[in-house]
């Protein structure tokens, strides 16, 4: 089964380490609870609307700067190339008011995209509408596994999902919510370590908040697209023409 291809596979010995320095790190990297924010709840409450209104995955709008309104600040911050700070404060809530939709690269059809540059998913909708996540992807650095020397990469393309795990599932580097196959063993799937800079061994992790309903919509024949900068695949071939995403699907 393809949950167990993944590009990460580690030796029992290399996994024990792995989990004592992932614990060690699953603390947020960015700021405290008790730096966070510094609006009141009636201002987070507008920035959570606010955001959610322009399509950041903000979970419940209700002036608590919880876990999800901060994942929701994080990726507008990347989208929009500001400091990612993950600090709710009055610069910030001046911009979020002045802001505008976040844009797919292709908005005419449903779809997932995943921008490497900005360390980004976005959920499209027929309509051209988003709904964004901060994401870590591939790191790029090398990893030895067994004697053999790989890269930790995320591949670029035009993908489908063709995979799909409910729940938590013991994957090779520990646990992994709804996971979402998509290239060999690479998955999109929750997890509780997304840090804001790219530290998977090839994996697309999201917030395990929003995990079960991104793999709702997820569903088993999905595009995704994969790109960054300088590499770019359209999914609008698939869209028009299912037989063309079927026979990749076999293939």
């Amino acid at each position: 089964m393809a949950r167990h291809m993944f590009l990460n596979d580690m030796s029992s010995a290399k996994l024990q380490v792995l989990t004592i320095c992932l614990l060690a790190i699953s603390a947020p990297t960015i700021v405290s609870a008790q730096q966070r924010a510094t609006l009141t709840r009636a201002q987070t409450k507008e920035v959570e609307r606010r955001l959610s209104y322009l399509g950041y995955w903000t979970g419940v709008v209700d002036g608590r700067f919880d876990p999800a309104t901060q994942s929701a600040l994080i990726a507008y911050q990347k989208y929009e190339g500001r400091p990612i700070t993950g600090q709710l404060t009055h610069s910030e809530l001046d911009a979020i008011r002045a802001s505008e939709n976040p844009k797919a690269r292709e908005p005419e059809y449903e779809h997932v995209e995943v921008d490497l540059d900005r360390q980004i998913l976005l959920v499209v909708n027929d309509a051209g509408r988003v709904r964004v996540l901060p994401v870590s992807t591939g790191s790029g650095q090398p990893y030895v596994d067994e004697g053999q020397t790989s890269i930790a990469y995320t591949p670029r393309g035009r993908f489908i999902v063709y995979e799909k795990i409910e729940g938590w599932d013991m994957g090779e580097l520990g646990p992994v919510y709804y996971t979402n196959y998509i290239s060999g063993g690479v998955a999109i799937h929750g997890s509780r370590n997304v840090p804001i800079e790219p530290v998977s061994h090839g994996c697309i992790r999201i917030p395990v908040f929003a995990a079960r309903e991104v793999s709702k919509v997820l569903k088993l024949g999905t595009i995704v697209l994969v790109y960054d900068k300088l590499s770019f695949v359209s999914g609008k071939p698939w869209a028009e023409n299912p037989k063309l995403k079927q026979s990749a699907s076999i293939e």
